[in-house]
């Protein structure tokens, strides 16, 4: 599980996190199975589940990013987000 603190509201961060996994044209590309409020879940190559959940704090948003072999997808997803006020360099 990995987590991030981002300026973006909730909705507006699960509409990147959509944009972002559906897009990509390769074996790391997820497509939307459930979506609430405060989640996604997508499916991508062989059946791999990712999870987005966004919760509103004080600071921004917090999302939290679940998966088995996406790793490193879900840290390059983070990285296109604005990061929090807390966040940002000095």
């Amino acid at each position: 599980m990995q987590e991030y603190t981002t300026s973006l509201a909730p909705a507006a961060t699960l509409d990147a996190a959509k944009s972002f996994f559906s897009r990509r044209n390769n074996i790391y590309s997820a497509f939307l199975e459930q979506e609430s409020a405060q989640h996604i879940t997508m499916r991508g190559q062989g059946g791999e589940e990712l999870v987005i959940g966004v919760i509103a704090d004080g600071q921004g948003t917090r999302i939290t990013g679940s998966t088995y072999l996406f790793d490193q997808q879900i840290a390059r997803f983070f990285a296109t987000l604005p990061p929090a006020a807390s966040q940002a360099a000095p």
